[in-house]
């Protein structure tokens, strides 16, 4: 069980950083780009780090939700 909820850490993690790579790479490469302000006067860097607090959160809750999953499979909260 622990393997399991590892690889499914891992593959969690592996999206977050993709999404967190192309905001480095944005930043590095196009600094251009981040000034633009796609809505409400708020320039496109401030977006994508609201968006990444907000990826952070739902990933946790799903990785939450997945990891539970396998503890109620085994009955009483995984406790043996």
């Amino acid at each position: 069980m622990a393997q399991r909820n590892a690889r499914i850490g891992l593959r969690l993690f592996l999206v977050y950083l993709v999404f967190y790579g192309g905001f480095v790479l944005l930043t590095a490469f196009k600094p251009e780009a981040m000034e633009a302000t796609p809505a409400a006067g708020v320039n496109l860097a401030i977006w994508y780090g609201f968006a990444l607090i907000i990826v952070a959160f739902v990933l946790a809750m799903i990785y939450g939700w997945m990891c539970r999953g396998s503890q109620d499979a085994n009955g009483a909260g995984g406790q043996k």
